[in-house]
């Protein structure tokens, strides 16, 4: 008879498989719980211990790890010499392996989770067993996940074993699934180590979807989430109407929703090609949607909307006057949604906003033959430790606006000049060579909006005072950068010479 070797923590499917293997002449050893569940199903099995002949020990730490096991499944029946070391040593050879692990990912997700209790989810048994079955592929079928049991049954019934391409795959699924467990455990001691820059990094990652194409219609393209994903992420929002979003709309609406973490009051964000083309707050939902529409209403078309608050129906119906590609808010009202979803094709997204403010995962970007690291820029400032550097002060309102300017510019791509009032922006010049143009192309944009509550920020340093003086000349009355250029006082002089204030953060923002 052909043996079976069954473990597992979760149990989908497990009794069915079992019964199939018993109908193809398997015998099947088992252990603990899914002992039990097999039994209590009337499915005879054979214990561990009267395998290896050893008690299991140490709580159940270990059960497995035994010559009888291991040899079992490590020995070659090509080879001579292992079948005759078998036969010596009376291990029987074990024909397939169903484990899965002991859920360290779930025990460490729980927000109660001590130290003690994730060390205990540490599976060692289990991926030993995996690992030996995969690297016998040749003889041993390896199975780890329960959505493939129908694949060796059906190739059992028809075959009466399974091919050995699927062998092949199931053993490299095996080290994917092994090599992601030991990523999660290796970064959650390493975190609870305080390491920060460890020598070798280790990343997981789940397959969420396979996208249409990529950010051209000629490449392929994946989208991948972190195994322990943060709750406010692109990744964790639900898809309540439309289209499945792009490679493209995933990096928009991301974006999007690093800009809405930024407001607390009622906020509207309208994105265009990962930069902001309006931001608008208000007292009312309604409100800041008129605003940050009113900030571009051209660029607004196709754009991507973030709304921190219940779509209510009022604001609904704004939207559903023009094109929008995407719409993402905590909730919608019932009518709100109605409206909203006359649409086919648009993009309706839920997403939770209660954990905004959580600390965020560090962000990766990949370059050729490597990786950078990065925390995100979630650095929160205070203009009470800011620098007034000119001879004029700033107003109470004009500190308010100039916050309100430098969230904004913030999320808005280098070379980036942001002008807005103090509840909405009025021009944004984003991704110039050089920032000249940039503060150009804002006060462009801002057009005949720019009035004495006009602000302007930048977010690096002016390296030479044509922006200052540009930004004067155009009604801005003050302005918020982070200094520190060789020439700052030719910045601080020019803002004297027309009376305005400027104030330096210490701080710039670039975002490449």
């Amino acid at each position: 008879m052909k043996r079976a070797l069954m473990s597992v923590s979760d149990k989908t499917g497990l009794v069915s498989f079992a019964q199939k293997l018993i109908e193809n002449d398997f015998e099947i050893i088992s252990t603990g719980g899914t002992k039990k569940v097999l039994e209590d199903a009337g499915i005879e099995t054979i214990s561990v211990e009267d395998v290896t002949g050893f008690p299991e020990i140490l709580d159940g730490r270990v059960k497995t790890l035994n010559p009888f096991i291991h040899g079992g499944l490590l020995g070659r029946r090509d080879l001579p010499e292992h079948v005759k070391t078998m036969k010596e040593l009376h291990i029987q050879p074990i024909d397939l392996v169903c484990v899965n692990l002991y859920p360290f990912k779930e025990t460490i997700e729980k927000p109660d989770v001590t130290l003690s209790d994730a060390i205990e989810n540490i599976d060692i048994g289990g991926p030993s067993m995996l690992r030996s079955a995969a690297k016998n592929y040749h003889d041993v079928t390896v199975v780890v996940d329960s959505a493939d049991y129908q694949v060796v049954a059906d190739e059992l019934d028809e075959f009466g074993d399974t091919k050995l391409e699927t062998r092949a795959g199931f053993a490299a699924k095996v080290f994917r699934h092994t090599a992601a467990y030991d990523a999660l455990i290796a970064s959650y001691l390493t975190d609870k180590a305080g390491i920060v820059a460890p020598e070798k990094l280790t990343l997981t990652y789940d397959l969420e979807d396979t996208m249409r194409y990529g950010e051209n219609s000629h490449q392929k393209a994946w989208f991948y989430k972190d195994a322990l994903p943060k709750s406010y992420a692109i990744t964790n929002a639900k898809q309540l109407h439309g289209k499945k979003l792009s490679y493209n709309n995933i990096k928009d609406a991301d974006a999007a929703i690093r800009i809405a973490r930024e407001f607390a009051e009622p906020t509207v964000v309208a994105l265009k090609h990962m930069n902001p083309c309006g931001i608008g707050r208000g007292n009312t939902l309604e409100e800041a949607w008129d605003r940050a529409y009113a900030a571009d209403s051209i660029s607004i078309f196709g754009g991507v909307i973030v709304l921190n608050r219940k779509v209510d129906l009022a604001t609904a119906k704004k939207m559903h006057a023009l094109f929008l590609e995407i719409i993402i808010a905590p909730a919608y009202e019932d009518e709100a949604f109605e409206v909203l979803a006359k649409k086919k094709n648009i993009r309706l997204l839920q997403l939770d906003f209660t954990n905004k403010d959580e600390k965020p995962n560090k962000e990766t970007v990949s370059v050729m033959g490597g990786l950078l690291v990065q925390e995100q820029d979630v650095l929160e400032e205070d203009p009470a430790n800011w620098t007034v550097v000119t001879e004029k002060q700033p107003t109470e309102e004009q500190l308010k606006t100039l916050l309100f300017a430098w969230k904004a510019v913030k999320h808005t791509k280098s070379n980036a000049i942001v002008v807005t009032n103090e509840n909405q922006t009025l021009g944004i010049g984003a991704g110039q060579p050089n920032r000249i143009d940039s503060t150009k192309i804002a006060i462009k944009n801002a057009g005949n909006d720019l009035d004495d509550a006009a602000v302007l920020a930048s977010d690096a340093f002016f390296p030479m005072d044509d922006c200052v003086e540009y930004a004067a000349k155009h009604g801005i009355k003050a302005i918020v950068q982070p200094g520190g250029s060789i020439r700052d006082k030719d910045s601080i002089a020019m803002a004297n010479k027309y009376g305005i204030t400027m104030l330096t953060t210490g701080i710039r923002h670039f975002r490449h």
